[in-house]
Formats: C-alpha cells, structure tokens, sequence
C-alpha cells in the first residue's frame, strides 16, 4: 500500500511519515518543500498518483477569515486529484469541538473543510484531535505581555503528538470509516492550570494571569474542545509528557 502524506513535512505530518515508514508501508511526503501546491494544484497529481491513501494534515496560514478560502480551494483540489487518481481513501486531521464553537473563525473553516471531505467523492476518515501537548507553550508565547501570561479557565483536553500519530497510521492503514474519530488526552484541565503546570516544570520567571478575554480560547464555550462521548481517550498526562526528556 502507498500512503502519501499531504503536509508531510509538518509537524505531525513529518512524524506521520517516519513512523508509517518504520512500520513497512511505502509512504512519500508532500508539502511546499517538495513541489506541492495545494493552492495552485501544481505537483498535486505527481503527489497522488499511484496512492492507495491520502492523508491531509495540512494547516491554514492563519487563524482568521483567510482559512475558509484557504480550505475550500486546497480540499477541493486534493479531492478532485484523488479521484482522478483512483485514490480509495482519504483522511483528514481535524479539531475535536470546532463545530461547537461558532464564533471562531478557524474552527468555522475547519467544519467547511470536514464537510468538503464528507460530501466529497473519494471513501473517508476524518480524525479529530484535542489541542496538542506541544502547543500549550507557544499558546502562552501568544498571550504573553512583560512577565504576565494571560490565560482564560478554558478546559482543554491535550494529546500528546505522537499518540495523534498513532491514531492517524492505524486509520490510513485500515479500511475509511465514512465517519469521525475523536481522539484525546486523559484528563480536562483549564488552560490556566496548564500553564501554571508548564513554569512549575520549567520556570522562566513568568506567572499566569487568569484572563478571561485573552487569546483564541476565550471564545469557546464552556467545555467545547474536551472530548465528547464515545471519544478514545490516550494514556500520556500533560504533567507525565513535561516530566519527559526534551519534551
């Protein structure tokens, strides 16, 4: 089986790749960096062609109205592209919650995208995902001022990477669900108790300002991105992934 990684020189995409890799499969890597352009189209059938699977972990520029034009034209693409290439599944990363918070604009255009793929003419999977690990540092870069991080009480339920990863090479090796996986962390925390737990593990000199107007968590409601019913939960615990080595 071929299994081509559309983003998969990214983040999860690149780790998608080694580990479909270290388990036999003929996976190849696609992205910018090699000639892809999911925009124009241009290196979209090259990256397709011969592919038993196709798996899109790519991310829009930017948080903001752009990413629904962003999704529409790059999914679109990809879609008609697998189907001219006799692709017989497509999966798609995606965001646990984002279909029940209506005021942002990217989880917006990340349901358009899902949608696309649902009604789109090739068998699917679409994973959907708990905030990673890896970002909840780069979320308090983003809410940061002096010596402050501004955090609302959000409750998010972070995965780490590599167990996303894992789901991801057991879907795209297996037969398309025609449906949605949930996927997250094993425990909902407020996102200012994680940040409070990410400088008790790695001081710098900062302290944790409860905000309820800060960043792109203050506009989600209640309990909207921790994991809904019937969701497979992962084993690793944020303060256990911090303890970790490099982590």
């Amino acid at each position: 089986m071929r299994i081509a990684v559309v983003g998969g020189t990214g983040f999860v995409g690149s780790r998608l790749v080694a580990r479909l890799g270290a388990t036999g499969c003929e996976v190849s890597a696609h992205g910018r960096s090699t000639g892809l352009d999911l925009l124009t189209g241009e290196g979209l059938r090259q990256a397709v062609d011969g592919a038993g699977v196709v798996v899109d972990t790519i991310d829009a520029p930017s948080f903001d109205a752009a990413a629904a034009p962003f999704f529409r034209t790059t999914t679109q693409n990809l879609l008609a592209a697998a189907e001219a290439a006799g692709v017989g599944h497509v999966v798609l990363l995606s965001i646990v919650g984002i279909d029940r918070v209506p005021d942002a604009d990217y989880y917006r255009a990340k349901v358009l995208q899902e949608d696309l793929v649902k009604a789109g003419p090739v068998p699917y999977s679409i994973v959907r995902a708990t905030q990673f690990m890896e970002f909840i540092a780069g979320i308090m870069d983003w809410t940061t001022e002096g010596k402050a991080v501004h955090l609302p009480t959000t409750p998010l339920q972070p995965i780490a990477a590599d167990e996303v990863v894992d789901t991801l090479a057991e879907v795209a090796t297996g037969t398309s669900l025609n449906g949605t996986l949930d996927i997250a962390g094993p425990e909902a925390v407020p996102l200012d108790e994680l940040g409070r737990a990410t400088l008790r593990a790695r001081p710098d000199g900062r302290r944790v300002v409860v905000d309820p107007s800060a960043g792109l968590f203050a506009a989600v409601p209640g309990d909207a991105l921790t994991a809904p019913s019937g969701a497979r939960l992962a084993r690793t615990r944020y303060a256990d992934w911090l303890d970790r080595p490099g982590a």
